[in-house]
C-alpha cells in the first residue's frame, strides 16, 4: 500500500496545481492519471501532419496569464515561454468587414471606431475601468468563495453604488452590456465573440461579464500561447512538481474513493491497489464521475443525489486540425496577423447559432473559433507554412459518425473559404476530432463539453456544481473537488486546483474548519 499525505486523481492542470501548492507545504503528493500523459485539456501533438504541432484541446491562455494562482509558481523558472501573435483577435464578419484587438489599446480603440466614432473614447474609458478594478475581480473570481476579502476592496474601490452597477454589469447579457456602451457593430463583436467561448449566447444573462473579463484581458495581457505547444505549460507545471518530490504515476486510473465514517482515506485503483491518504484526497475529475462512479451514492446524502440529476453539462463540440502550405489567404487585411479568429456570424447571427444549439438542432451556419498557431509561435510549424484549428460547438446527443464528421469539417473548411478564398488549396494535412474523439483523450471532456458544465448563472458560485457551499470541500470529510466541474469553473487558469488545495491546508491547519463546513453542508443538504 502506498502511504502519501494527500492523492491527486488527475492530471490535468488544475490537478497539478493542487499538487505543486501542496508540495510547497511539505506534504507528500501523488497525482494518479487515468492515461498515458499528463495534462488533460492542456495537450500538444502532431496531428494533421509531421513537423505541425496542434494543441489538442486549449490553445490560448488570457486567464493563465492573469491568474493569481498560475502566476505564483513562477513556471517560466521551469521551461515555460510565452508567445503573442501580431494581434489578438480579429472577428470577421459575414461581409467581409473585420475588427482587430491588439494590444496597443490605440491600434484597437482605432479599429473599433471604423464603426462608430465614439466608440474610441468608449473603448479607453471601458479599459480604464478595467484596470481600475481588475485586480479586485481576478481575486474575487478565482480564489475560494466567498470572496470576502477581494469584494471588501472592490466595495471600498467602488462604493455602495459602484459595487451596485458592477452586480447589474455581471448579470447583463453581452448584447445590452455593448448596446450600453457602444455604438458600432465593431466593439460588441469583439465582446460577444469572447462571450461565446462559453456555451452562452449574446441573449443569455452573465454573457455580458464573460465577454468582457476576456476582451479586457486580451487587450491587457493578450491571448498567449506556450513556445513549442500547449503541452509546454504541462511540463513546466510536472517539472516544478518533480523539483518538489511530487510522485506522477501516468497510466494509473483510478476507481473509487476510500470512504469510511464520513471521511476520504485513499484511493483504489484498477488493478486493486490502495494509496493512503493520510491528509486529504483531491479529485481533478467531473463531479458527476467523482459523487456516483468514485464516492458512490451510499456514502452521500440523499438531497445532493437529486440535485446531481439536474447538473447541465454545456454544448459538445468539433474540432479540425490543419496543415497548410503557407498562411490563410484573408481577404480581409489585418486578420492574418491575429492569433485567434472568430467568423462565421454578427451579433443576431450568433444569437441564432445559440438558439439553434438550446434547440437541440445543429446551425445550419457554424460559427467558428480558429487558431492560427503558427503566426502566433513560429515554432509550431515549418518556415512558410501555418498550423491551424478551427473548433464549433454542436447539441449533445448527437452520433457523430466518421462520414458525417467528415461533412461537417467540410462545412467548417467553407465558411473560411468564403472569407479567405485558396484556404483549402493549401491544405496538406487534416485531422477531425468530433465529442467522442475528444472524450477519448481526455475523459473529462464528457461528449466535447470543454467547459466542464454550462456557464450559466444557474450553475456558477453557489450553484457549482449543485447548490452548495462553492467551494472546493465536498460532503466527505478531507475530499476535495479540484477540477473546473467546481468554482471557478472552466478556462485554464488554474483556480479550482488552488482552491482545493487551499482547502485541504485549512483543513489540516485551522482549528475548528471542519465543524463549520460540516454544519454548513448539514444545513444544505438535511
Amino acid at each position: 500500500m502506498d502511504d502519501v499525505d494527500a492523492v491527486v486523481i488527475g492530471a490535468g492542470h488544475n490537478g497539478l496545481v493542487a499538487a505543486n501548492l501542496l508540495a510547497d507545504a511539505g506534504w507528500r503528493v501523488l497525482v494518479c492519471e487515468a492515461t498515458d500523459a499528463p495534462g488533460g485539456a492542456v495537450a500538444s501533438g502532431e496531428v494533421a501532419a509531421p513537423g505541425y504541432v496542434a494543441d489538442l484541446c486549449s490553445a490560448f491562455y488570457p486567464l493563465a496569464a492573469a491568474s493569481p494562482a498560475l502566476l505564483s509558481l513562477g513556471l517560466e523558472e521551469h521551461g515555460l515561454t510565452w508567445r503573442h501573435a501580431p494581434s489578438v483577435l480579429a472577428h470577421v464578419f459575414p461581409d467581409g468587414r473585420h475588427v482587430v484587438l491588439s494590444r496597443d489599446i490605440e491600434e484597437t480603440a482605432k479599429a473599433v471606431a471604423e464603426f462608430a466614432a465614439a466608440d474610441a473614447d468608449a473603448w479607453h474609458a471601458e479599459f480604464a475601468y478595467w484596470q481600475r478594478v481588475r485586480d479586485d475581480v481576478l481575486d474575487a473570481v478565482l480564489t475560494p468563495f466567498p470572496p470576502v476579502r477581494a469584494a471588501a476592496r472592490l466595495a471600498r474601490r467602488l462604493g455602495a453604488g459602484g459595487m451596485l452597477r458592477f452586480a447589474r454589469m455581471a448579470v447583463l447579457p453581452v448584447r445590452t452590456l455593448t448596446g450600453e456602451r457602444f455604438a458600432g457593430d465593431g466593439a460588441r463583436a469583439l465582446f460577444t465573440g469572447n462571450a461565446m467561448h462559453t456555451d452562452l449566447g449574446p441573449d443569455n444573462a452573465g454573457s455580458g461579464i464573460f465577454g468582457w473579463l476576456l476582451t479586457m484581458l486580451g487587450q491587457e495581457v493578450g491571448f498567449p500561447v506556450p513556445a513549442g505547444g500547449a503541452g509546454k505549460l504541462t511540463d513546466a507545471l510536472v517539472r516544478r512538481l518533480s523539483t518538489r518530490d511530487g510522485r506522477l504515476d501516468c497510466g494509473r486510473p483510478i476507481t473509487s474513493v476510500v470512504v469510511a465514517g464520513g471521511q476520504a482515506l485513499g484511493v483504489r485503483d484498477a488493478d486493486g491497489h490502495v494509496v493512503r491518504a493520510r491528509r486529504a484526497v483531491l479529485a481533478d475529475v467531473q463531479a458527476p464521475v467523482l459523487y456516483r462512479e468514485m464516492v458512490g451514492e451510499t456514502h452521500l446524502p440523499a438531497r445532493l443525489v437529486r440535485d446531481l440529476d439536474d447538473f447541465v453539462w454545456d454544448d459538445a463540440t468539433i474540432k479540425v486540425d490543419w496543415a497548410l502550405s503557407g498562411p490563410i489567404p484573408w481577404t480581409a487585411p489585418g486578420v492574418g496577423g491575429a492569433g485567434t479568429v472568430h467568423l462565421g456570424a454578427d451579433v443576431n447571427g450568433l444569437a441564432g447559432v445559440a438558439n439553434d444549439l438550446a434547440c437541440g438542432r445543429v446551425p445550419r451556419n457554424p460559427f467558428l473559433l480558429l487558431g492560427q498557431m503558427t503566426t502566433a509561435d513560429p515554432s509550431r510549424s515549418p518556415d512558410g507554412t501555418e498550423a491551424v484549428w478551427a473548433y464549433t460547438h454542436v447539441p449533445r446527443g448527437e452520433t457523430w459518425s466518421e462520414s458525417r464528421l467528415k461533412r461537417r469539417a467540410d462545412r467548417i473548411e467553407q465558411v473560411i473559404e468564403d472569407q479567405a478564398p485558396g484556404f483549402r488549396s493549401r491544405i496538406v494535412g487534416r485531422a477531425i476530432a468530433g465529442p467522442a474523439e475528444l472524450a477519448a483523450h481526455n475523459p473529462g471532456l464528457v461528449e466535447g463539453a470543454i467547459n466542464s458544465g454550462t456557464s450559466a448563472v444557474h450553475q456558477q458560485l453557489v450553484f457549482r456544481p449543485v447548490p452548495g457551499l462553492g467551494r472546493a470541500d465536498t460532503v466527505v470529510d478531507r475530499l476535495y473537488l479540484a477540477g473546473a466541474a467546481a468554482h471557478p469553473g472552466g478556462g485554464v487558469h488554474g483556480g479550482a486546483g488552488a482552491n482545493a488545495a487551499k482547502a485541504a491546508l485549512a483543513r489540516d491547519r485551522v482549528p475548528g474548519y471542519r465543524g463549520v463546513i460540516s454544519a454548513a453542508h448539514t444545513l444544505i443538504y438535511r
